[in-house]
Parts: C-alpha cells; structure tokens; sequence
C-alpha cells in the first residue's frame, strides 16, 4: 500500500528543515525535490532496501538521501507513522560523494547534527569508495562517459558483499522524447546549480541492464517515470 501523500508532504517539509541553515537555494530545493520526486516515496517501500544498512550515496548533491530517511527515523519513533504500514529503513551511516562543493558545504550544514553522515567533495571516478550495504547512483552516471559508467561499475561490483544492494536510476535512450525531456531537465538543473550545461552520455534500458549482468547482477526495474520523465529504478544485487 502507497504512503498517504500528506505523509509525504510532511517528511519532505521535516527534512527540508535541516535546510534553512544553508540558505534560502537549498531549503526551497530541498522541499521540492523530496515532496516532487516519486524516487524518494519508492524508497521507503518494503524490501527494496535492507531494513538496517550503511548507505554510500555516489553523486549525492546535498545529501537529501540522508536528511529523507533521518526524517522517516523521526516520523516513526514520534508514532506518527501509519500503524498498517512497515517502519521505514534505518539508515546506520551515511557517505556522500559529491563533485560540486557548494553542494557538500550545504549538506554540511544541514546534516550537522546528524550522527555518522558524512559528505565529502571527490570525482565519482577517482574517489575512494567505503564499505557499504546500499549503493546508491541516483541520476549521475550519465554525467560521465560510457568507459567511465563501466568502470565505476566494475569498482563497486568489487567491492560488494553478497547482500549489498545497487541503486541505479538512469535514463532510457530508447525513448524518444520523454528521454529528451529528462536530458533538458537534468542540464537545466546542473545550469542552475554549476552555472555550466553538462555533457551528457546515455545508454537505452537494455544497455543499461546488460552492463549490469555483464558484472554478475541481477537487477529489477521500477518505471519511475514522472511528469512524462523516462526513468528508471534499478536496483542490482549479486547473483
């Protein structure tokens, strides 16, 4: 059963909060990033992310993954969460990397006071990569060209366990103008936030899929479409 939409208008206000502190930008986009996005309402499903985990956020902007799920912790211990559905995931860690460092100092100031979060400024490609039980790519890998994708990919697959869990959302090449529509939204945003449009590297869903069962996953698909968007939610696991 779907979270009731005012729950989610009221986590994405909670963790927003955290925002202000950075300034007005990274409050107003935080509040409409979390109550907008269908990605972050999907994570709180059942089963899509172990119960307990370490996250590795790769690309992670201002951390939002994190200030999402402290705000579900919080809605739960309160008693305010929905007495039919299953509590939210319990995120034990947090490691965000992030290339843009206006972007890490905000989520600096907003995660402060949150225990073991931490945000660092590196190159998704050269940064070291911490143990961990989600990895999450939401959004990014297009942002680097395919030989890039495939090695980063390969760096992770090494370093997961057997019940790690792989977070992928990507874009389908294959889909004509809904794909064409997310590319002009994703270099409007990256225009808002660097000041510079991005090169972008896509892939149709079938590449995608086959680059990660080429490393030995086996992978779902969750259409995470939204506003005529074609996203997909992958999520891979050892096979």
């Amino acid at each position: 059963m779907p979270l009731p939409r005012r729950l989610i208008s009221q986590l994405a206000a909670d963790a927003a909060e955290a925002y202000r502190p950075a300034g007005p930008w990274a409050w107003h986009f935080a509040r409409g990033k979390l109550a907008g996005d269908p990605l972050f309402a999907a994570l709180l499903a059942p089963g899509l992310v172990p119960h307990r985990a370490r996250y590795l956020d790769i690309g992670c902007g201002q951390g939002l993954l994190a200030a999402w799920l402290r705000a579900a912790g919080r809605c739960h211990a309160r008693g305010e969460w929905p007495r039919n559905a299953p509590p939210p995931p319990v995120m034990q860690a947090y490691h965000g990397i992030e290339l843009h460092a206006p972007a890490v100092r905000r989520g600096r100031a907003a995660l402060a006071g949150e225990p073991d979060c931490t945000l660092e400024t590196g190159d998704m490609r050269s940064a070291a990569l911490p143990p961990a039980d989600v990895v999450s790519l939401i959004d990014v890998l297009h942002y680097i060209p395919g030989d890039a994708q495939a090695a980063l990919l390969a760096r992770i697959r090494a370093g997961m366990g057997d019940d790690t869990h792989l977070l992928l959302r990507v874009g389908d090449a294959a889909a004509g103008l809904a794909y064409h529509l997310s590319r002009l939204t994703d270099s409007l945003v990256v225009f808002a936030h660097c000041g510079r449009l991005p090169k972008l590297h896509g892939r149709p869903l079938a590449g995608w899929l086959a680059l990660l069962l080429g490393l030995g996953l086996r992978c779902e698909t969750h259409r995470m479409g939204g506003a005529g968007f074609a996203n997909t939610l992958i999520v891979a696991r050892p096979d």
